[in-house]
């Protein structure tokens, strides 16, 4: 996992709140810490390893709050978007080395899973906007993701995301079920498995 560093901008209107409210969601966070000794869960709701590569569920379903962000044509989303459908969000950022390792096994993953009762949703937070995901998107031949932004970075900070990679996992009524902080492997057996477990059982 790489702790969210943002490049260079201004410290400016929405690049300012973000960072100033990504502090207030990270504390007790050293910049020391390692990935492993950081709580790998839902603040206030205690979890218990259920999964594989240290996925976590949550004890009970939390409320996700709400997000914006846009698709690569500008439309305005949110998780309501998205609901009926089990949806993986991975946050995460083209400057960031293990969001690049990851992406293309996500891709992968919605080959597999992709559908009406499962989404892969990856939420890119850079700033530089709509067309480095693009790119990298096209460098890598990403083939079954669509491309979701937040340009504004505040996604992160609304999820309590101590860094990115972080993914959630959200049922189909969007409430949090679980989350995993770092880099994955998605489509290993063991995972695809998992996650068509989840699907399962909620159906």
């Amino acid at each position: 996992m790489r702790r969210i560093k943002l490049p260079k901008v201004p410290l400016a209107g929405t690049g300012l709140l973000f960072l100033l409210t990504l502090a207030a969601a990270t504390t007790g966070c050293s910049p020391g810490d390692e990935p492993s000794k950081q709580e790998n869960g839902v603040s206030g709701n205690e979890s218990r390893d259920t999964g594989p590569q240290g996925f976590k569920l949550s004890a009970e379903p939390q409320r996700v709050p709400d997000v914006a962000f846009t698709d690569a044509a500008g439309n305005p989303l949110t998780f309501d978007d998205f609901s009926g459908r089990v949806v993986l969000v991975n946050i995460w950022a083209t400057w960031c080395p293990p969001c690049r390792k990851e992406m293309p096994t996500l891709d992968r993953l919605q080959a597999e899973l992709g559908g009406p009762d499962f989404e892969v949703l990856t939420l890119s937070i850079d700033q530089a906007g709509v067309g480095v995901v693009e790119d990298f998107f096209a460098e890598i031949d990403i083939q079954h993701l669509d491309i979701y932004i937040d340009d504004t970075g505040q996604a992160a900070a609304t999820l309590n995301a101590v860094g990115v990679p972080t993914t959630l996992l959200l049922n189909r009524e969007g409430e949090e079920i679980g989350r995993l902080v770092g880099e994955a492997e998605w489509d290993t057996p063991e995972m695809v498995a998992f996650l068509s477990n989840v699907v399962q059982q909620t159906q």
